[in-house]
């Protein structure tokens, strides 16, 4: 960043700086993204700090006693040089500063004593005791003046308990716009040394703001957020930040914070500024905004209706963009036009209300925390709208009272941060608090680059490097709301940072690298080529791409075990696993902290070819490819390789197992042929290509996100199903879960009738593959399927009224069983052909039901409407006119069930 250029320049040639002297500093209080802590104590109390405002720049001391300190005159011929714009401008004394005239002048530069702000000055030096010019001066510094200024205002703060320092303190009224505030509490004194690197900027906790929640909630009985708008989550990470609304889960949907000497209301959904069950709340919030001036509130036209509503309350209102006489404004945060403008406009006393989700936004936008418009507006505010949506309900009012034990996320993550290094045992309601922390602190290290944002994650990264990550297992489980499972997802977020510590190479050598060869054209969904390769914990590899591949959607990937487990009661493993990192340049470097094998993802409908691909730093895995790899080089070497995770591929089926359990495979051919005929059953009745655009994955973990499998891409199931699926005499027993979740994968919404289907449909694939494949018949695949069960099934649904309500799972797949043992294999193979060429077909159940009776009866030739109706099927009387001329079918296997009820 930019920033650690201007604090060289700031502290070049000083090695500490006393403040153990007579003068006691007060703390000093850094918001937005411009401000930065030039000397901070052990303490982490910021005692000097500078930033930029418009074109201008400022530098703040803890109290004006520095200002005539001998061996302070080091630093301040640095700072004024950093803050002049040119080399001839004048520098303004102003006040009794002598020592500091006198030193500036004899340094070369041009000095004037001043009384005030006068014209033409490059830069002032003042104290921050009067606020008399307070508008003139942040002018001044805007426009590219320079403003070194002390004060201190913890005695301010005794002498006038009931103001708000923040606010009212006159050097705030001028500090504050650049983010930089003087605070009512007292700073560390000693010699303290300055750092070579920029020290962290430690986030101010001594806030509290019950007088700003009475304000808010006065005559407010709840916060009604029930109803149809689907509202976005806040995040609030600066320390001016409080929450306003909060769930029961403590999702905040409404916040608020103070930024310079203004101040904003955010919500998350514009519909809730007009709801009537808010009308107070929103009234309040405009009297907040406002700061007591009863000035005009700008609204914009999406809007026109809260401006009716504000003048029948007796508010100056206006419909109207953002114009200088407005004392608050009103918009959505759809728009970031006007994000500077805004920003400027609240940091020069400004009320802001600002309304909008970003869920939405975020389906066709991949980076909401940076790119999102009204994120553009507000992260500076420390605030942001996220991705993430928000329980609709009515919500408890905050208690004013209880403010310091409300969830707030910059003050729970410091406290966090504390006992964890500490060591301390968690107590409420902090311990209660972990799993949103969690949630929160991975959004936080994703949050766009500021020296408060920066130095919150750079803590985060070394508390990862100075504690040691839980080893969780099936055995040794994590609850999700233990510390345990917070520092395992802290070391995934940071290893996603690549910030890890790489441990490569430490012997002093480093291995050559491998070259593989990957297929980047790919006809289907976005697919996992595996390299064969595995990266170890915390260790770090360099992918080299040829030219022709970088930037075009290619990403590299740690890892297989893709499930977020993250709202899983306890942990066997890390919620998350897997690190992706997309082809930008020729070289990408990725690590993981949890290992894993390396993939490269190719986009769908990629065209590059093959292409190679040089890797450093990751070491072979046991890979099995069906007629690439011989069977002796498996049994003599390949299976012997280290790594704890191996495959095996064939055409249209990858197996993701523990190396352990095949260690001892003899005959990796023989296993593959037998899924490839699998394979091609499964193609076969599909009426699909031999060839699948992708081939299908099974990945087993010790832990997944449903279901003892599920499916989708990769199939995902436990670790004890690994030995069944690379088990050629197991699999000849029978093998009804994993082709039920590869039905599940070949399953379309063209002729499924959730919820009734989904989990029936699906073995249609597994009674033909054990049928047509493994030669086991249906009644021996599945103890469901034994003829005593299926009747007896079919008795109760026709017994129990043949209701749709009750048609599922097995009840339901008696009706495709039916069709099959009346028609055959090839009326389902003809059907399913017919379906794979139909286009804008309705996804209303009853509409798709009756397509499939007309379809499957043409192709039968078949009258199949009295058969669909006795199952409880809403056939319609069109399809009924348009099947009439077809023959009924004399021997439809429900009749005698209909006629013996």
């Amino acid at each position: 960043m930019a920033v650690n250029e201007d604090y060289n320049s700031l502290v070049r040639g000083i090695c500490s700086i006393d403040f153990s002297l007579g003068c006691i500093p007060c703390k000093l209080l850094l918001t937005g993204d411009e401000a930065f802590p030039v000397l901070a104590s052990p303490g982490k109390h910021v005692l000097i700090a500078a930033s930029k405002y418009g074109k201008g720049r400022i530098v703040v001391l803890s109290h004006e006693g520095y200002l005539t300190v001998p061996h302070f005159m080091d630093f301040f011929k640095n700072a004024v040089s950093w803050l002049k714009r040119s080399p001839e401008v004048v520098i303004g004394i102003n006040g009794n500063l002598g020592h500091l005239e006198h030193t500036l002048s004899a340094s070369g530069h041009k000095v004037e004593k001043i009384s005030g702000l006068k014209k033409d000055l490059g830069v002032l030096c003042m104290n921050g005791y009067s606020d008399s010019q307070a508008q003139e001066i942040v002018s001044f510094v805007k426009e590219g003046g320079g403003l070194l200024i002390g004060a201190q205002a913890w005695y301010w703060a005794q002498c006038h308990r009931q103001d708000n320092v923040l606010c009212n303190f006159p050097g705030n009224k001028i500090t504050s716009v650049a983010g930089i505030y003087f605070t009512g509490h007292c700073g560390e004194k000693g010699n303290f040394k300055v750092t070579e690197k920029m020290p962290w900027c430690p986030i101010y906790k001594e806030l509290n703001f019950s007088a700003d929640l009475k304000h808010l909630m006065q005559n407010v009985s709840n916060l009604d957020i029930s109803g149809p708008s689907v509202l976005s989550e806040l995040l609030l990470h600066g320390p001016l930040t409080f929450p306003i609304g909060l769930t029961n889960s403590n999702q905040c949907f409404f916040g608020a914070a103070y930024y310079g000497r203004g101040c904003v209301v955010v919500g998350t959904h514009e519909a809730n500024i007009c709801k009537p069950q808010l009308k107070t709340f929103m009234l309040n919030a405009i009297s907040w905004l406002d700061m007591g001036r009863k000035g005009k509130i700008g609204v914009v036209k999406q809007l026109a209706g809260f401006a009716n509503t504000l003048q029948t309350e007796g508010f100056q209102s206006v419909v109207s963009n953002l114009v200088p006489e407005l004392s608050v404004y009103c918009c959505t945060s759809y728009s970031d036009a006007e994000a500077e403008k805004i920003q400027q406009f609240v940091a020069e006393g400004g009320g802001l209300l600002i309304a909008g989700h970003a869920w939405y936004w975020s389906y066709s936008h991949p980076n909401v925390l940076s790119q999102y418009p009204g994120n553009k507006v507000l992260n500076k505010l420390g605030i942001s709208i996220l991705e993430r949506t928000v329980t609709n309900g009515i919500c408890q009012v905050l208690d004013p009272q209880a403010e310091a034990t409300t969830y707030h996320f910059p003050r729970a993550v410091c406290q966090l941060l504390s006992d964890l290094r500490t060591g301390a045992e968690l107590k409420p309601p902090l311990s209660n608090w972990l799993s949103k922390l969690r949630q929160d602190v991975s959004t936080c290290m994703r949050l766009p680059a500021s020296p408060l944002i920066s130095s919150l994650q750079e803590e985060l990264v070394e508390l990862v490097h100075c504690c040691s990550i839980p080893n969780v297992s099936k055995q040794c489980p994590a609850k999700s709301c233990s510390k345990e499972a917070f520092m395992m997802c802290l070391a995934q977020d940071v290893s996603c940072l690549d910030k890890l510590q790489d441990l490569d190479c430490d012997d002093g050598s480093c291995k050559p690298p491998v070259t593989v060869e990957i297929d980047a054209t790919n006809p289907g969904a976005d697919a996992w080529r595996s390299t064969g390769l595995y990266l170890p914990p915390r260790k770090t590899a360099t992918l080299v791409f040829p030219a022709s591949a970088v930037g075009k959607g290619l990403q590299v990937q740690v890892g297989c075990h893709s499930d977020n487990l993250s709202n899983a009661n306890e942990f066997c493993r890390a919620p998350v696993v897997v690190r992706r990192k997309g082809v930008d340049d020729e070289m990408v470097s990725i690590s993981c902290v949890w290992g894993g094998l390396l993939y490269v993802i190719v986009t769908a409908k990629s065209q590059l070819g093959n292409i190679q691909i040089s890797v450093h730093g990751a070491e072979l895995a046991p890979m099995f490819i069906k007629g690439k790899t011989n069977n002796s080089s498996w049994v003599q070497e390949i299976r012997n390789y280290p790594s704890p995770w191996a495959e095996l591929i064939t055409e249209n089926i990858i197996l993701t197992v523990p190396s352990d359990v095949i260690r001892s495979l003899e005959d990796p051919d023989g296993l593959m042929s037998q899924w490839d005929k699998m394979m091609e059953a499964i193609a076969d009745l599909a009426s699909i290509p031999k060839k699948f655009p992708r081939p299908e994955r099974f990945v087993t973990d010790v832990q997944i996100s449903a279901g003892w499998m599920h499916a989708g891409y990769p199939i995902m199931c436990h670790l004890p199903s690994a030995a069944d699926l690379v088990s050629l005499e197991k699999i000849r027993k029978g093998l009804w879960g994993p082709i039920h979740e590869l039905g599940h994968n070949q399953q379309r919404g063209v002729w499924e009738f959730p919820s009734h289907t989904t989990e029936a449909t699906c073995n249609v694939w597994s009674v033909y593959v054990h049928e047509t494949v493994l030669g086991i018949s249906r009644d021996k695949a599945h103890p469901n399927l034994t003829r005593e069960s299926r009747d007896c099934r079919v008795k109760s649904y026709i017994t129990n009224g043949a209701k749709l309500a009750q048609w599922s799972v097995w009840t339901a797949l008696e009706t495709y069983l039916q069709l099959q043992e009346g028609f055959g294999w090839d009326s389902f193979k003809q059907v399913y052909s017919e379906y794979q060429k139909m286009t804008n077909v309705s996804n209303n159940n009853n509409v798709k039901m009756n397509l499939w009776a007309e379809t499957f009866s043409n192709a039968v030739n078949k009258n199949l409407v009295p058969f669909f109706k006795n199952w409880g099927w809403p056939i319609d009387d069109a399809t009924s006119n348009k099947l009439s001329t077809l023959p009924l079918w004399d021997k439809n296997p429900m009749i005698a069930y209909v006629n013996s009820k």
